[in-house]
Parts: structure tokens; sequence; C-alpha cells
């Protein structure tokens, strides 16, 4: 019998590609533990980030809103101190809640204490607002939830998972537990744009494999920074690995749901001059499985999912209410095969590089951009530009760019009103889509019944 309240430990990455992983092909088995977990527990195939920028994907896991729902359409954008946060809606059922980690939904950038009314309403805080400004691959510094600053010794990765593994050690043996624990790795070192790997780590895949998009593009950074990135990778799957063990060792690992995701992906300046911001599966796929208690034996899901569908899932599994405001959905009637209206696309919110939206559907993906709009000031546009439109069946990694073909106008009429109906559904104004210029693209025309979205 699953435990009523059983513990959660929640771990997310930065900036981690699906594609990384061996359950989605990669071949250098960078991530056995967590292929064993999803292999084991329930593997979300199809995951998606609703924002693929740090602050606003975090605020959307946190409170289970779209970004321009909470405000936080852009980082440097502080979470209001009032939210129904992860924690504020776990610690009244009587769980203890932790966080440790990257923040990144205080007030601006940061790199100071974070004050208590921007900590999210957790009771446990080990934290930095811009973890990738105040520490480096050997140096971690954070803040307690006083203010004060702490110091933890070894290699970052290690040095979060340590202080996960003694907090679950602390913590286990009182109420449950929801623990959040927010990696920086494997995103790149802001100070000086590389991507330090533990000591020995990036050696090992330097010219190994290149992800079929990345090799087709070329320009980007992927050659560079490819070794690195793999090894943080690496190290980040022995840190799941260690916490396995940990809560094993601790006779917690059948009481205890696991999640581990990513905030959203990387496409190595291929798609623009930085490493996410983007319409592309590059910068908005990522990894998600679940293990333990209503997750075990649940398989591979193929239903499109994204991080918004964790917080309702979670609460869910715990038997807790799950607020209305929330527009994501609990994964669990799927794992039971009980009927479910399940959205079959899913919406993105773009900010930073542009001002832009996305729809993607099993099969296609079709983008617009404001052009006009500022993209660090403005959540939206009352006018946006077609901009891409990618048949994700025959062109898996998006090279081939449909948007203005007369041969696939239906496409775009049909994805067009599916994208529009998402952005009313998030509380947008309804905007002017202005068509891309028509040319012919010697393409065989798809007729309407043909359309396969």
């Amino acid at each position: 019998m699953p435990p009523s309240r059983p513990n959660i430990l929640f771990l997310l990455t930065d900036q981690q590609r699906w594609d990384t992983t061996g359950v989605h092909g990669n071949p250098l088995d960078l991530t056995p533990n967590f292929d064993r977990l999803a292999q084991e527990g329930t593997h979300l195939y199809h995951a998606f980030t609703p924002q693929p920028v740090c602050g606003p994907a975090r605020a959307c896991l946190q409170t289970g809103l779209y970004a321009t729902q909470t405000g936080c359409f852009r980082n440097a954008i502080a979470l209001e101190p009032e939210s129904l946060t992860l924690a504020r809606a776990f610690g009244p059922a009587g769980y203890r809640t932790g966080y440790i980690g990257k923040w990144h939904l205080a007030r601006g950038e940061d790199t100071g204490p974070i004050p208590p009314a921007y900590q999210g309403g957790y009771a446990d805080w080990l934290a930095a607002n811009a973890l990738e400004f105040t520490s480096d691959a050997y140096r971690t510094v954070m803040y307690d939830g006083q203010g004060r600053e702490v110091r933890l010794p070894g290699y970052r990765v290690d040095a979060l998972t340590d202080a996960a593994i003694r907090y679950i050690d602390q913590h286990s043996r009182q109420e449950p537990f929801f623990l959040f624990v927010s990696y920086l790795e494997p995103h790149f070192q802001n100070t000086r744009d590389d991507y330090p790997a533990p000591t020995g780590y990036a050696e090992r895949y330097a010219g190994r494999w290149t992800p079929p998009d990345l090799q087709a593009l070329g320009g980007g950074t992927a050659y560079q920074h490819l070794p690195g990135y793999y090894g943080m990778v690496k190290r980040l799957d022995e840190a799941l690995g260690r916490l396995l063990d940990a809560l094993a060792s601790l006779n917690l690992l059948d009481d205890t749901i696991v999640v581990f995701t990513s905030d959203h992906g990387n496409h190595f300046k291929t798609r623009n001059n930085e490493y996410k911001r983007s319409c592309h599966d590059s910068s908005i796929r990522i990894p998600m499985a679940l293990r333990g208690p209503g997750f075990d034996g649940g398989g591979r899901v193929q239903a499109l999912t994204t991080l918004l569908d964790l917080p309702p899932t979670l609460l869910d599994a715990c038997g807790l209410p799950i607020p209305e405001e929330y527009v994501g959905h609990s994964i669990l009637p799927l794992l039971r095969h009980e009927p479910v209206d399940w959205p079959d696309d899913v919406f993105i919110q773009i900010s930073e590089a542009q001002v832009g939206r996305a729809i993607r559907t099993r099969r296609w993906k079709y983008a617009v951009t404001a052009p006009q709009a500022n993209p660090n000031a403005d959540p939206g546009a009352d006018c946006y530009q077609e901009d891409a439109l990618y048949d994700l069946l025959a062109d898996p990694y998006e090279l081939n760019n449909l948007v203005g073909y007369t041969s696939h106008q239906p496409v775009s009429e049909r994805m067009k009103a599916r994208l529009l109906k998402r952005m009313a559904a998030a509380g947008e104004a309804i905007p002017e889509i202005v068509p891309a210029p028509a040319h012919p693209g010697g393409q065989k025309t798809v007729r309407p019944e043909e359309v396969g979205l």
C-alpha cells in the first residue's frame, strides 16, 4: 500500500537537452541512472518547457501558471511574494518544505542574500538567486534563510547533492518532506561562457557524438562546448544515483516520489546568438521522468506534456487538492488508462531574444514573432508575423522551414487557429497574425484532410 503522504524529491537541471539521455537515443552512456528511473518509473517521452528561459520556466514550475500569468515573463522579474508556490501548496498539508540551489525568482539578478519575502514560502532555504554569478565549478556559494553566506566544498553538483542528502537524513524521521533541488549544471558559466565539467570529464567526450541538428547547422559553439556539457550531464546523473542510493539506505525509496527534469534545452548558438530562447525542440524539449508511489511501472507516456503538468501531478499523487487556476493537468489518469481529454498540443511563450509564441503538436511546429516589440519589456504584442512552420514527421531536426509555402497554407491556417485559442486560454489578448510572404516552395500541395495535426 503506497503511503498517503509520500515524500517528494524534485530534481531540476538547467539547460539540459532531452537527447542527452540514453532513453532518447544518446549513445554515450551519460545517464544510466536517469534511464533506469525512466524505464522502471514513468517516462514522459514528449516533455517540453512552456518558456525556454531560466526564470520564467521556474515561475511556471512553482505556480502552475504560464509565465505571463505570473508576471515573470523574462529573467530578473521577482515572483510575487504571496504567490501560491509549490511550498505553499505542500506546506499546509504537513510537508516540511526545503529548497537548495538556484532560485532565479528574486529581484533583478541579485548576487546577495534573497530576502525572506522572496523565498517562495519554503521553510528551509539554502540558495542563490543567480547561482551562475555567486559560484563557480569548484566554488559553491549560497545563502541560508537568514541571509548568511554558506560555502560548500566539492564540485558544484556534488556540493548541492551532499546538502540534499544531509537534508533528507535530517528530516525523513519527522514529517514528510518536499525537497526541491535546483542545479545550475549543465548551464554555461556566464562569467567565462564555458561549460566547466568536473576535472577530467570533458576529455572523455571530446570529438564524440554530436546531435544531428547541431551537425547540420554548424556555426554555433557545439564542437567547442559539447565535451564539457556532456561531462556536466554525466556528473548530474551520478548525483541522481547517489540520491537514489541515499533514499534506499534510509528505507525511503518506496515512500518517495522522485522527479527529474530540466527548465529548458540548449541549441549552442545555432538558432540565435545564445543558447535558448527559440521555438525549436533543441530549446524547448527536455528530459522528464518520475518514480515512486503512483509512478512505478508507468511506462513510456507518449502524450505531450510540459513543466506545467508537474504541479497538479504531484498534488494529485499525494491526495491533495489541485488549485483551480492551474493550467496543467495531472498525468495520473493517463497512467490509470482512464478516459481523459488530454491536450494534443503544447503552447510556448518566448521572451528576451524575441517576443514570440509557438504551438507544437506531434507532427507540426508553428511559430510567430513580433519584431516591433521589445523582448525585454513587452510580455506580449498585439501583432505577430508568421516565422516558422516545421513538419516534424519529415523533418525532426527542424532544418526546413515551410512557413509561407503555398503548399502548406492549410497547415498554417489550422496551426494559427490552435495558437490563438491557446493564447486566449492563457489570458492573452487575441492578436493579429500577419501571414508570411507566400512562395511556391516546390512542395506537393497538402490538402486539409491530409494535415494530420
